[in-house]
């Protein structure tokens, strides 16, 4: 009889743990939500940030042991969708994704009162943006171009994805550094950006590469520079995209760094759980690895003070760059962002 109320005992004892529904295959996490995450992504399907952000979620929930749904809330360079991470309930059911300059830069515009202060950064890669041009028009090189926007100021017609977009960053850095004017037209993602110049209603694009890379793969864009110190390679792609640096020497950017964005408030748990998957999965991912290869962005995973650290270069250089050219209202400097 002992030797059965011992058995008796050590079930009743187990059988709570087996109850609580730990997933060991999705590594046993102290946070395991009951209902899927809302995955926030503040612009257009198909661009920069709503492809890298599927496939980090893809990656999360497979070791989560949760749904982690992707909804689409574009609207205001960003800011909507944003929003609507940062007033939701702070269970971490609640995310948003984007560009960490997009996310540092809201303040000052006037378009959200947040700062990278109120939020827990996971980034998944860097992009560069590309200057492109429709196949049809008569430029060929950036020589050409440089020469076109001075011949013509205020003429050219140049697609982004918005005022806070990292397209409507480069043309306005461009413009900075060889001083012309140019017509901007702005749509509501990277992806429309892109088909609009590839359909003739734009004669360049400056969006992201991950934007860009199919076109440019298919032929329908014709890639002129890449906005950094080094020329760019594209898996499929022959030759490589020369960099800015060749027409203007002095040409300075940091890397735009993408990722998933949690407000902080959220439960501990949420950002240990969140903490330990990038560790231990996202940062090794070869999934992303080879998605990041196939779209021309870099692979460069981290998380919490690193991750700020990385990203911050950006947010200055964009918050001065919108300041000094009257785009934004509120001085970078009064909320903790000094002139790079």
């Amino acid at each position: 009889m002992k030797k059965v109320g011992l058995i008796l005992l050590v079930l009743a004892v187990s059988l709570p743990i087996f109850a609580t529904g730990v997933d060991e295959e999705a590594g046993g996490y102290a946070w395991q939500p009951e209902k899927p995450v809302n995955l926030i992504v503040p612009w257009g399907a198909g661009g920069s940030t709503d492809r890298s952000s599927r496939t980090t979620a893809g990656i999360i929930e497979e070791y989560l042991g949760q749904k982690v749904v992707v909804v689409n809330q574009p609207g205001a360079s960003g800011s909507v969708g944003t929003k609507g991470a940062l007033d939701a309930p702070r269970d971490g059911l609640t995310w948003t994704a984007g560009a960490v300059k997009d996310l540092g830069t809201y303040k000052v515009q006037g378009l959200m009162d947040t700062t990278l202060d109120d939020w827990n950064l996971y980034l998944n890669v860097a992009m560069p943006s590309v200057v492109s041009v429709n196949v049809d028009t008569p430029y060929q090189t950036m020589d050409d171009l440089l020469e076109a926007f001075k011949d013509n100021p205020g003429e050219i017609r140049v697609a982004t994805a918005g005022v806070n977009s990292a397209g409507h960053t480069a043309i306005e850095l461009l413009k900075k550094y060889a001083d012309f004017e140019y017509r901007l037209v702005t749509y509501d993602g990277g992806n429309p950006a892109v088909v609009a110049t590839v359909g003739g209603e734009c004669d360049v694009v400056t969006q992201l590469s991950v934007e860009e890379v199919d076109m440019i793969k298919a032929g329908k864009l014709r890639p002129l520079a890449v906005l950094t110190d080094k020329p760019l390679s594209i898996a499929g792609y022959e030759g490589e995209i020369p960099p800015i640096t060749n027409w203007l020497p002095d040409f300075k950017a940091a890397p735009i760094y993408f990722g998933l964005f949690v407000p902080k408030g959220v439960p501990s748990e949420v950002t240990d759980t969140l903490d330990s998957i990038w560790e231990e999965h996202v940062m090794s991912s070869e999934v992303l690895k080879d998605w990041a290869l196939n779209n021309a962005v870099v692979f460069d995973p981290q998380y919490g003070q690193a991750a700020v650290d990385k990203a911050f270069p950006m947010v200055q250089i964009d918050a001065w760059l919108k300041y000094d050219s009257g785009d934004a209202p509120v001085d970078p400097s009064t909320i903790g962002i000094p002139r790079p």
